[in-house]
């Protein structure tokens, strides 16, 4: 699950939610939803986490491992 994956690299990487919303240029409670699975992440917004965290889309949404 992507909410999953996205807590598990961010802490992985020491980043807060704020260090990782600041480089989306979003609200950190907007990332919060992210990690909670309130919400989802658009594609676009997955590209660019999969780049800050040097891992594949796949990887985000549980696809790989």
């Amino acid at each position: 699950m992507v909410s999953e994956s996205l807590k598990k690299v961010r802490k992985e990487h020491k980043f807060t939610q704020q260090d990782i919303a600041d480089v989306l240029g979003i609200d950190r409670s907007t990332y919060t939803f992210y990690e909670t699975g309130k919400t989802s992440p658009s594609i676009a917004t997955l590209q660019k986490l999969s780049n800050v965290y040097n891992v594949t889309i796949g990887y985000l949404a549980g696809y790989e491992e």
